[in-house]
């Protein structure tokens, strides 16, 4: 591991608590951790940057994924499915990723994302739960549509390109499940603690995880996403609405920096 000065490692862990609180609530917690370790590990190969990463997140959404299924309506199976189906996928989507190139994918994902924010902002209902209203049931066509267009799906996405995966997950489960946001954010995190132990297995086969870092970088997105997932639970589908519109345009923000700057 490279040598970092204690002021790095700081802002490394205040990095690493905030992304785990945003990766709970709506996900796009990779957003602000994989920026700060480019920043803070500048000469590293950009796969250690990435092991490292998957080493840290897989900590927080472990444990914000535990939180939500002690207190939300999570049914575990049903995400467990669609968390190995998005891993299959985002392994087709490495496949053919080396011969897709990011400049073409970007405009068209900030397209994507703009009409989601125009849609959160015009619909505010959806996401949201009226009060004494019974969730709609999990029927099977509804699970298997989620397995194969959410799991593989946004799975292939994630391998492809990337940015943006978790908030993409929330968005689909809650239109396709037709969960409130609370519930979407908490089965979200289940799937990508899938996807993320896939690419974890991975990463520490090719030796391409710093493991010293992110053992103490793990600790403070733990804390953030286990506070994120309680905060979520206890202030309701309208605050992760809010947070997501914030998380939404800060990717689009983001896509359109690395397109034109």
């Amino acid at each position: 591991m490279p040598e970092i000065s204690l002021t790095t490692l700081v802002l490394l862990c205040l990095a690493a608590l905030v992304a785990g609180w945003i990766d709970a609530v709506v996900g796009g917690g990779g957003l602000l951790l994989l920026p700060a370790l480019l920043l803070g590990l500048p000469n590293v190969h950009a796969a250690h940057i990435l092991g490292t990463n998957k080493a840290v997140a897989i900590v927080g959404t472990t444990g914000a994924a535990v939180t939500y299924v002690r207190k939300a309506p999570v049914q575990v199976w049903t995400a467990v499915r669609i968390g190995l189906a998005a891993l299959t996928g985002s392994m087709g989507g490495a496949f053919f990723a080396a011969g897709i190139s990011s400049d073409v994918l970007r405009p068209v994902i900030m397209v994507v994302l703009l009409a989601v924010a125009a849609f959160v902002v015009l619909r505010p209902s959806f996401g949201a739960k009226a009060e004494g209203e019974e969730r709609a049931p999990l029927t099977r066509a509804r699970i298997v549509t989620a397995i194969v267009v959410v799991g593989g799906g946004i799975g292939f996405y994630d391998g492809l390109f990337g940015p943006g995966t978790g908030t993409f997950l929330v968005l689909a489960l809650t239109a396709v499940l037709h969960l409130d946001l609370v519930t979407a954010s908490a089965t979200a995190k289940i799937v990508n603690v899938c996807t993320n132990a896939g690419a974890l297995a991975m990463f520490a086969y090719q030796g391409s995880v710093y493991w010293q870092l992110a053992a103490v970088m793990a600790v403070f997105n733990l804390i953030g996403g286990t506070v994120g997932a309680r905060m979520a639970l206890s202030k309701g589908a309208e605050f992760v609405r809010g947070v997501l519109l914030v998380v939404v345009l800060s990717l689009v923000a983001k896509l359109a920096f690395d397109q034109w700057a």
